[in-house]
């Protein structure tokens, strides 16, 4: 399975729940368009990667779990804002021209702000933007494919949603963590999971990219 979006999109199970698209239609009666509800995500994975910045020189375990929740919380309003902006201009019909853009664009400056800033927060900077260049990387592969006619590959192992739950997952567990020993393992690790699993995911995606231009030729 490749991952390729139906109609250019991303397959999400939680475009189809009720909460979801109720959501949707007050945000879409609201009158708040999409483009502003994909420039609100970048507000949050900035507030995500700055939560995980702080929270390594945090002068207190308190301080710090509270920035860690902090950092889980805006990495999931980073998501949801990614799953009502194409809701609210596919389902609520109030897609506009720039659209493409900011549908895209946010996402990259999100990636990087969010592992870039789990990187200084463990005090290895280096991997955090190792992490944030693949994570940017593997949707270089994606919008490459369209670009020569092809589906929209959105397969993993480490796609944005991979990516973000991983980043979610890392900074609850990084909790317990504080709460035992004060160390960095936990980010530490999860750091290379998306480094590494990014890294499979572009070689996966470009390899069905080359196959699907052979075909083609």
């Amino acid at each position: 399975m490749t991952g390729e979006g139906t109609g250019d999109r991303r397959p999400l199970a939680s475009r189809n729940t009720r909460w979801a698209q109720s959501l949707a239609r007050r945000m879409t009666a609201l009158s708040v368009t999409p483009n502003r509800i994909s420039q609100a995500s970048m507000v949050m994975a900035a507030l995500a990667g700055a939560s995980f910045g702080l929270s390594g020189a945090a002068g207190s375990v308190g301080t710090r779990v509270t920035l860690l929740i902090l950092a889980a919380l805006f990495c999931q309003l980073r998501l949801l804002c990614n799953l009502l902006d194409g809701m609210v201009a596919v389902e609520g019909g109030k897609g506009e021209a720039d659209g493409p853009f900011w549908n895209e664009f946010p996402d990259r400056v999100a990636d990087i702000l969010i592992f870039a800033g789990i990187g200084y927060g463990i005090a290895m900077p280096g991997l955090g933007w190792a992490a944030g260049a693949f994570a940017v990387l593997t949707a270089y592969v994606r919008e490459l494919g369209r670009a020569t006619g092809n589906p929209s590959d959105f397969g993993g192992p480490m796609a944005k949603q991979h990516r973000m739950a991983v980043a979610t997952a890392a900074a609850l567990l990084s909790i317990i963590e504080a709460l035992w020993n004060g160390g960095s393992w936990v980010l530490t690790i999860a750091l290379w999971i998306v480094v590494l699993g990014s890294a499979v995911t572009v070689l996966r995606r470009s390899f069905n990219l080359i196959r699907h231009l052979k075909a083609k030729g």
